[in-house]
């Protein structure tokens, strides 16, 4: 295999959960030289050879200054996306969709040559929840219903005809399950539980029990060990979509035995209808719509990023969520203002 130095990483959503990885993963290689990473808002973060620029992605003009960005650049990871609100898909639409056809754009008026795209386990359409699951020739027809998954499996159909169009652009797909890490929580916990959950609740001695819903069967992975097989995608010739997933998967058995409680079988109206209740009387940030996504993503089969790209997690799955919990508790959080911590924030 050839190896590549002196390469110059475009990253966009560069202070999220995803893009803080990402980044300071790009910095440590040797084969990069420089890393530009690009938010709607410069952060006070110091990372090596990184510098910072801010793009408002969902804003008409951004596709002008992102062939500025991306002029000489080797490789563009394409993170930014914006969750909240979920009562106003059309402004989610303007950033995630919109924004990703600049981003698109960008990338061959600039002519550059690689082009990694975040996608997600939620762009598939329901399958299987049993191992070894859903390789990456599943459907990507995502569940209709979910801003989300309506979003993420729009843009798998948008980089067919791109990758149709200009194949001398090198097309990367990550698709990876749910990612949390200990300074994501603060920013987590206020897209999916809203900003007045008190973090110090979130402790197993105030879990007695957990529900255990039908087809509440899902896989985890540590952002940091995601952001390594980005890494990899970059420096590596390689193309196509990549399932990221670590073991085991979790289930409401799972969950019960890392927080000490017990599982009782709940209906899923039951769930279903309070959840709606809460986000339609605007008490919860996180729609039923993704709620019902949930319960029908299949499991991934993760076997070609480790053959292809050498990756492998080096933390469990249980791992991840252990320390996403610990930092709910705490607070914790990071100095970019997507992950500004505070138990209260």
């Amino acid at each position: 295999m050839t190896v590549r130095t002196g390469l110059r990483v475009v990253v966009t959503g560069a202070t999220g959960n995803v893009g803080t990885s990402v980044v300071r993963a790009l910095a440590e290689d040797p084969q990069v030289a420089s890393v530009l990473g690009l938010a709607r808002r410069v952060p006070e973060l110091t990372v090596p050879r990184t510098e910072w620029a801010a793009v408002d992605l969902g804003q008409k003009e951004a596709g002008d200054r992102l062939v500025g960005h991306f002029a000489g650049a080797d490789a563009v990871v394409h993170l930014a996306w914006r969750f909240q609100p979920t009562h106003d898909p059309v402004l989610t639409w303007q950033t995630n969709v919109l924004g990703s056809l600049r981003v698109f754009d960008a990338v061959v008026t600039a002519g550059v040559p690689a082009l990694v795209h975040a996608s997600s386990v939620g762009a598939y359409a329901p399958g299987p929840k049993e191992a070894p699951g859903v390789d990456e020739s599943w459907p990507t027809h995502g569940w209709p219903d979910a801003a989300y998954c309506r979003e993420k499996s729009y843009l798998e159909r948008v980089l067919d005809t791109f990758e149709h169009e200009h194949p001398h652009v090198r097309v990367v797909r990550m698709r990876p399950a749910f990612l949390f890490k200990e300074a994501s929580a603060s920013e987590q916990r206020r897209i999916f539980a809203g900003r007045f959950l008190p973090g110090p609740l979130v402790r197993p001695d105030l879990l007695p029990w957990v529900p255990d819903l039908e087809g509440l069967v899902l896989q985890t992975l540590h952002t940091d060990d995601a952001a390594q097989a980005y890494r990899q995608a970059v420096v590596r010739e390689v193309d196509g979509a990549f399932n990221l997933a670590a073991d085991p998967v979790i289930d409401a058995r799972v969950l019960g035995e890392l927080l000490g409680a017990r599982v009782v079988r709940v209906p899923v109206r039951v769930v279903r209808t309070a959840l709606a209740a809460a986000w339609s009387a605007h008490l919860a940030p996180a729609s039923p719509h993704l709620f019902d996504a949930v319960l029908r993503l299949p499991v991934l089969d993760a076997s070609r990023a480790h053959r292809e790209l050498g990756w492998q997690p080096s933390r469990t799955s249980i791992d991840a969520i252990r320390e996403f919990l610990d930092g709910v508790r705490k607070g914790s959080g990071e100095r970019t203002p997507p992950l500004a911590g505070g138990k209260a924030s």
